[in-house]
């Protein structure tokens, strides 16, 4: 049986606010930003180059491009590539009896229902000890909670005035939250949902790059708050403080970079068995329609190099900066998810409700191409691991949010629920839904 929920006014009337930026902003890769969300400092306008000077590598496209612009590198003179371009949302979460879950494919005996519509540009999801489910969003300033109350779900806004906001963890009863540059928490958060506190902050060192400045953040096993920080372009030599993983203590002292070579990564998980960290890496734009393949890597040590941006997928050279440099002084990854799929939040699953062949399997959200004339991605699917840590199968697990190369959905998330079952967000549509598995009402069985 579908559920829905009962949403604020307020929170589907939020179109207003969110239509104001969002028509300027991109699919994952996007590097608009977003009006009127506090942030310390914005980063400076692009500065012409200067009079008979060349334009900077890999800007065929335009030369007065802003720094980061998705579209820097894009061919100039090519009819397929002109009509490439980062894909926004709509502008207002899409309405419950409007999302695409009859469209949605699951394998048979795996139920998907709506859990919760009328959630602004949803995308990283974490779970309370009681829970609450909280949701991250990139284009709009807030932090979301989804409540059960009187056995209905409700949808409330926990955090604003936020700038990109985009990273959720929570742990012992606070909740974390990943901006632009900085990362703050809210302590005892599930007994304050109806009058929360401002966050405070705890982190504010991170960049302030526009280019892959959202972050993803989760607490490992080591009680340590990993986030990410991305190249700040699509293909550049970044400095020291770009392209990386590093950790910090929960009150975000210690800090430190544990890997890098990493141009951005959305979505991390640490293996139930192994402890290791799997993370999925978004490959290079503008070089083909079919190569650099996204990637699924792991780490073993800290102070792995994991390529980018002399190395793709492993394999390949990049034709800009790897010139004296060879593939095998970095760490390869241990699978390959499709070329520019967008490959976002993966979580190995470890819950008891879906069949045993999905125990201890990555479940990975790919939010689909953007820069690629035959769109790929737009999925979930499940990869399946080798006894050496290395991936032997990337399998469809829900199907159906790309329909005639257009998208109808896009995936961004996903979190394992305490029963087993699993969420999904999309933040294309404002909405999250949940699939099960056993004996329910079907929608969209393959």
């Amino acid at each position: 049986m579908m559920s829905y929920l009962s949403v604020p006014r307020s929170v589907l009337l939020s179109g207003a606010f969110l239509s104001a930026f969002i028509l300027s902003a991109a699919a994952q890769q996007s590097a608009e930003p977003p009006a009127a969300a506090q942030q310390p400092t914005t980063p400076p306008a692009a500065q012409p180059p200067a009079a008979g000077a060349p334009p900077p590598a890999g800007t065929a496209a335009s030369p007065t491009l802003p720094p980061g612009s998705p579209l820097i590198g894009r061919p100039a003179g090519n009819d397929a590539a002109a009509k490439l371009a980062p894909i926004a949302p709509p502008p207002i979460p899409a309405a419950p009896d409007k999302l695409p879950t009859a469209k949605l494919k699951v394998p048979a005996g795996f139920n998907i229902e709506v859990y919760a519509a009328g959630v602004a540009n949803a995308r990283s999801l974490a779970l309370g000890d009681k829970g609450t489910v909280f949701v991250g969003s990139r284009l709009v300033d807030k932090v979301h909670a989804i409540v059960n109350k009187d056995g209905r779900r409700e949808v409330k806004v926990l955090a604003s005035g936020l700038y990109r906001p985009n990273g959720v963890a929570f742990k012992d009863g606070t909740l974390y939250i990943a901006e632009l540059s900085r990362i703050s928490k809210i302590e005892n958060v599930e007994d304050n949902l109806d009058n929360p506190p401002k966050p405070t902050v705890i982190f504010d060192k991170l960049p302030k790059d526009e280019a892959h400045g959202w972050k993803f953040i989760a607490i490992g096993p080591d009680n340590k708050l990993y986030a990410p920080v991305g190249q700040p372009g699509n293909n550049v030599l970044n400095d020291d403080e770009h392209g990386l993983i590093r950790r910090m203590n929960l009150d975000g002292s210690g800090a430190e970079v544990i890997v890098r070579g990493v141009r951005h990564t959305v979505g991390f998980d640490w293996h139930p068995e192994t402890k290791q960290l799997y993370f999925t890496d978004n490959g290079r734009d503008w070089m083909s329609e079919d190569v650099p393949e996204d990637e699924l890597n792991r780490i073993t040590k800290v102070g792995e190099h994991f390529g980018a941006p002399f190395c793709l997928q492993g394999n390949i050279v990049d034709p800009e900066f790897g010139w004296g440099k060879s593939c095998s002084e970095y760490t390869a990854p241990v699978g390959l998810l499709g070329p520019h799929s967008a490959a976002l939040g993966m979580r190995f699953y470890t819950g008891n409700m879906f069949p045993k062949a999905y125990k201890s399997a990555a479940i990975i959200a790919r939010h689909g191409s953007w820069n690629r004339s035959r769109k790929v991605g737009g999925d979930v699917v499940i990869a399946k691991l080798n006894k050496d840590g290395t991936m032997r199968s990337l399998e469809p697990f829900i199907t159906g949010f790309l329909e005639d190369n257009k998208y109808i959905g896009r995936p961004v998330d996903v979190l394992q629920m305490k029963d087993g079952s699993l969420l999904v967000s999309d933040d294309y549509n404002g909405a999250v839904y949940r699939v099960t598995y056993g004996k329910q009402k079907t929608a969209g069985k393959s």
